[in-house]
């Protein structure tokens, strides 16, 4: 039985952004060491919207470093993913989980100093759950409803039951935002002047330049270190190594390997690594010729997964063979798909392809959004090509992932790094596999089946062990390529201490000086 809180009518909307406007002499000129006060990142993405609730940015985990400055989560995450209160002091079901109640925190207060409420909270919900609303994740805020407030606990009805919802609390357009503030200027108000209840409120903005933040001085947490924060939008991983040679930024990350190696060693920056939730993979859209179980397990065996990590990525990596990384609760470690060009051979040949008669398809990449993304694709083409695979790259930038996507428009093949910050199997295999949900590109009804009850089942270690058997499937089956886990490389200029994120974040409200 298929979850009937997640239908194909969840596709992603686009929302529209407007420009705020540009403080005069703001990042001007040639790049220049920071002031005091002031904390630069030069950041991997641009950001796209305001509003982290709807629209293709909302599933976007790059992004999410940004609204986290901006807005509050229902549920906060301590850096090894472990959960901590937010907005929300305490949370929960009741005995027979036919309720849920949160408590919210006195005390908060949005940018322009009034009360974070309990009608805000509802509110937030509410929206989320409206199918009309736009927001990617409608599907799982939709069962739970009927809300009554009590001072400041809240209380909802289960209209059906989410074994993750709480955890959705702490992760993608689980945000409260501004009742009162957002029905007073609208959507496209909000997206010219936003305000939240987080730590930074938004002070500038040149869309595909920068983002300029003021320490809100009514956060309810502790004070951010530094009263100034600058997001620098710089996508290309040369430059951002050029950011912090030159001054121009105080940290970055997602560069090179080799850059991270050589600029660790440089007199006044540090270099710090750790394995993030991001995991790097290769999305097969179930068209011709991936319909083909052969060609499928063939371009699975035939990557040396541990030659691109020892020399693509030197050494910062963890190869896999799930969408599930070291550390998510459906870790299966006995699962594995071997490197085996003999076997990839053997299985093109059953289905008429060789070397000197391949089969032929297009990949789709992103090139330089992650660590040698590009060439990691062009080496494993090369391995494909040994054994009887011809594929095309094809460069696309990461919203153009999304876009594509969302409409089952991917290419045969397309490079993907999935992020899931709270390490559930329905947000990793669930989400990347079932076919009614928006993030898959493989639609089989084979999938459809065996995840469809795993959505709704109460029962936890059943439910854990039906995500294992799911993963053993689709590694028998070829239905998706896993890669292997991010180590994240960050670089900062000495004098500032950073606690790396397990989910990959770089939050500057935890940045402090050393």
């Amino acid at each position: 039985m298929v979850s009937s809180g997640l239908s194909r009518r969840s596709v992603l909307q686009l929302a529209g952004a407007a420009a705020l406007p540009l403080s005069t002499g703001m990042l001007g000129g040639p790049a220049q060491a920071a002031p005091a006060g002031t904390l630069t990142i030069a950041y991997n993405v641009n950001l796209p919207s305001f509003d982290p609730t709807v629209g293709l940015s909302a599933v976007n985990p790059t992004i999410q470093s940004i609204y986290q400055t901006i807005f509050d989560p229902y549920i906060g995450q301590a850096p090894d993913l472990s959960f901590k209160p937010g907005l929300l002091t305490k949370w929960g079901w009741n005995a027979d989980r036919t309720k849920i109640t949160l408590d919210l925190r006195k005390g908060a207060t949005w940018h322009d100093g009034s009360p974070v409420t309990p009608e805000d909270v509802v509110w937030s919900l509410q929206r989320a759950a409206d199918p009309k609303g736009g927001n990617p994740i409608q599907f799982v805020w939709s069962k739970v409803g009927n809300y009554k407030i009590d001072g400041n606990t809240i209380t909802g009805d289960v209209i059906e039951f989410e074994p993750t919802l709480f955890k959705w609390m702490a992760f993608l357009t689980g945000y409260i935002l501004p009742k009162a503030y957002f029905e007073k200027v609208g959507a496209e108000g909000f997206e010219k002047a936003p305000i939240g209840s987080g730590p930074y409120k938004v002070d500038a903005f040149e869309r595909n330049a920068f983002l300029r933040l003021k320490a809100h001085p009514g956060y309810w947490g502790p004070k951010p270190a530094f009263d100034t924060v600058v997001f620098k939008f710089v996508t290309d991983p040369t430059s951002r190594v050029a950011e912090l040679e030159s001054g121009g930024s105080d940290v970055t990350f997602e560069i090179p390997y080799e850059e991270f190696d050589r600029l660790k060693a440089k007199p006044g920056l540090v270099g710090v690594t750790k394995p993030v939730s991001d995991i790097a993979m290769i999305f097969i859209t179930d068209i011709d010729p991936m319909l083909d179980s052969n060609v499928r397990l063939a371009a699975n065996h035939a990557i040396d997964k541990k030659a691109i990590v020892e020399r693509l990525l030197k050494g910062y990596g963890v190869p896999i063979s799930t969408l599930e990384a070291p550390g998510y609760a459906a870790f299966d470690p006995s699962i594995k798909v071997a490197y085996d060009p003999g076997l990839a051979k053997s299985l093109l040949a059953k289905s008429g392809f060789s070397p000197e008669k391949p089969v032929k398809f297009t990949i789709q990449t992103t090139r330089g959004f992650k660590p040698k993304d590009y060439e990691m694709i062009q080496a494993i083409v090369g391995m494909w090509r040994k054994v009887g695979i011809e594929a095309n790259i094809e460069v696309y930038e990461i919203a153009q992932h999304f876009e594509l996507r969302a409409r089952h428009a991917l290419a045969p093949a397309a490079f993907y790094n999935w992020g899931n910050a709270i390490g559930d199997p329905s947000t990793s295999t669930g989400f990347a596999m079932f076919g009614p949900s928006p993030h898959c590109a493989w639609k089989g009804k084979d999938l459809v089946e065996r995840i469809g009850p795993l959505w709704g089942e109460k029962d936890e270690a059943k439910r854990i062990a039906g995500y294992k058997a799911v993963d053993k499937y689709i590694a028998e089956e070829g239905e998706v390529i896993p890669l292997f886990q991010y180590v994240q490389p960050i670089i900062h200029k000495k004098g500032l201490k950073i606690v790396p994120q397990a989910n990959g974040m770089i939050l500057p409200q935890l940045i402090t000086q050393a």
